[in-house]
């Protein structure tokens, strides 16, 4: 199998470790050659772009961060849509909005035959690099079948949703329960340790309850202990925060407790924490300067 990964960030590069684990033949394109390095030195291709990265491969994976970059991937001068064959496809795994995807999935197909599959993903890199991602698909059934190969690779969980850009939406969906989850437990890290009760053993005590969750298990402790090793950025949270904001704006959709939030995640990129771990919202809550940040 020869897959093509186009973007090989801290996603991107989680996807193509995980794939060479599995014994593909991976070719690689990202605009900085260093993030390519450790990957080549594990066995895989360095294209000089994503057209050249895309003639090698029946499967081109995207993972880049924002549908403005993945419409330069794609359809800009050395872009997947230069090495035009129908019987390739292209699995989008970036986290964008649904209008743009769907829109860029028809004029792939228009101009190159190319199907197009939406695969955002729930989990991070820890999940992809054992291959234990949760994905939601959009794209025609007969491009989700042929995608699915590559897909279970990294998967666990895999559910079709409808047409291209269905996928995005349910991402949307996950990423207002995250970004609500994330800053409820920072909250009560804070609310614990206020009263004197240690936070890391919060998560074992709750586990199997209502108020149990895997983003309880994964960073209460994680936040309690100020632990800002790198899983995920909050501008990236942020990103997504403010496309559903967009399309809830358009759908005249009220969104009261998600917009709050999105408000705190502001507050945290503007105080410089957007290239930080999810774990550093704790600095939001750290502000009365009784605990080292």
């Amino acid at each position: 199998m020869q897959i093509a990964v186009i973007g090989v960030g801290v996603m991107g590069s989680a996807i193509a470790g995980r794939l060479l684990d599995s014994g593909v033949s991976l070719h690689l394109y990202d605009r900085d050659p260093a993030q390519m390095a450790p990957l080549v030195a594990r066995g895989a291709t360095a294209a000089a772009s994503a057209r050249e990265a895309t003639a090698s491969a029946s499967h081109i994976i995207i993972s880049l961060n924002s549908a403005a970059i993945v419409e330069q991937a794609v359809f800009g001068p050395d872009g997947v849509a230069q090495a035009p064959d129908a019987a390739k496809l292209l699995i989008d795994m970036s986290s964008i909005d649904a209008g743009h995807t769907a829109s860029m999935a028809q004029r792939l197909r228009d101009e190159t035959g190319m199907g197009w599959v939406d695969a955002p993903l729930s989990g991070g890199a820890p999940a992809a690099t054992q291959g234990k991602l949760t994905l939601m698909v959009g794209g025609a059934t007969e491009d989700v079948d042929r995608a699915r190969p590559v897909l279970e690779l990294l998967s666990t969980n895999i559910t079709r949703f409808g047409a291209p850009g269905a996928g995005q939406t349910v991402k949307l969906i996950n990423q207002i329960l995250c970004a609500n989850y994330f800053m409820a437990v920072a909250e009560a890290v804070r609310f614990a340790e206020a009263h004197g009760v240690d936070a890391t053993l919060i998560p074992a005590a709750l586990a199997g309850g209502r108020g149990d969750s895997r983003i309880l298990q994964e960073y209460m402790a994680k936040m309690a202990r100020r632990d800002y090793s790198h899983t995920g950025r909050i501008d990236n949270m942020l990103k997504d925060l403010e496309t559903v904001q967009a399309s809830a704006l358009a759908t005249r959709t009220p969104l009261p407790v998600t917009s709050l939030i999105a408000d705190l995640h502001r507050m945290a990129v503007a105080g410089g924490l957007g290239a930080a771990d999810s774990a550093a919202y704790m600095r939001l809550f750290d502000l009365d300067g009784e605990r080292s940040t």
